[in-house]
């Protein structure tokens, strides 16, 4: 089932519409202000990866080029990456407490080398 996206060009809002083939006409409105008048978006793709693919890509030493472990930030960044890889639910809180944690400063540094135990 073929899904598009919109954006309404008098309200700003964007509109999703599901239909039941390609060949299936669509006269799209904006689902806030019935605008006819909206822009077709680019809409994301999802590609299905198996477990041992998403390893293999967090095993990567290229992958933790952009990584500064005395950095707070980019710590923060590689664990939602990690994160998001795992395709594990690690509940709404994860990256809020992972962006609380960088700010205080409490990610990087002392006990991110590979020698620590």
């Amino acid at each position: 089932m073929p899904i598009y996206e919109y954006r309404c060009r008098d309200c700003g809002r964007k509109s999703t519409f599901i239909t039941l083939s390609v060949s299936e006409k669509l006269e799209p409105k904006c689902e806030r202000c019935g605008s006819v008048s909206l822009d077709k978006l680019v809409s994301r793709v999802a590609v299905l990866r198996s477990e041992g693919s998403r390893m293999e890509s967090l095993a990567d030493p290229s992958k933790l080029g952009g990584l500064d472990e005395s950095d707070p930030r980019s710590v923060a960044r590689w664990m939602k990456k990690v994160g998001r890889e795992t395709g594990e639910d690690l509940g709404e809180d994860f990256e809020r407490e992972v962006d609380e944690a960088a700010e205080s400063g409490e990610l990087g540094g002392e006990g991110m080398g590979e020698d620590d135990p």
